[in-house]
């Protein structure tokens, strides 16, 4: 999928989770407000970069429909880390923007904001809201590849862990509202 957003940035929507919160639902083809929640989040993030991915390991010819869809570079090593390996592998441009397939209000300055905090130092950037810090909202360089695949290569899937490693800064957004996943089926009411 060719967006019009930032020359300088990929998005990749992490779609490769179990979905055990869902019931096991694929929870990028939940329905919400109408529409698949991936959809959603593909909406608002494709004006905001240059190029989509969609990092799944299932039903993944439905998300190729989308925009070319990536399967874990590692299959059976769990966790976004996987999917985050496989992004940056597949970007052709220096930054990746990561977002989950489950946070239908994300942002539409969030590749804006991100970039903008990080100038031209390549410095990795994460979503930090009054209520928690969100990794999984992240502008990462492409170059942080190797130091990734090194990190998986020791079994380490924590995100967190990873994005402090990697010096990491937070960008504070005060909507913490526009980055709650929907990831159970209470949450889909609100």
């Amino acid at each position: 999928m060719s967006t019009h957003g930032s020359a300088k940035i990929s998005g990749l929507i992490l779609a490769g989770g179990a979905g055990s919160r869902m019931g096991g639902a694929d929870k990028g083809w939940v329905n919400w407000q109408g529409a698949p929640l991936v959809a959603h989040v593909l909406s608002r993030l494709a004006p905001q970069v240059a190029r989509i991915f969609i990092s799944a390991n299932r039903n993944l010819d439905r998300y190729a429909e989308l925009a070319p869809s990536l399967p874990d570079l590692r299959p059976g090593l769990p966790g976004p880390l996987a999917g985050i390996e496989a992004g940056l592998a597949a970007a052709p441009t220096g930054y990746l923007l990561v977002v989950p397939c489950d946070v239908p209000r994300l942002p539409i300055d969030l590749a804006t904001r991100l970039l903008g905090a990080v100038g031209d130092t390549r410095k990795p950037a994460y979503v930090s809201t009054p209520e928690r810090e969100e990794p999984l909202f992240s502008l990462l360089h492409t170059d942080l590849l190797a130091h990734l695949q090194e990190t998986l290569a020791r079994d380490e899937r924590r995100v967190f862990t990873w994005i402090r490693a990697i010096g990491a800064q937070a960008v504070v957004f005060e909507d913490a509202r526009a980055f709650a996943n929907l990831n159970t089926p209470d949450s889909l009411g609100g």
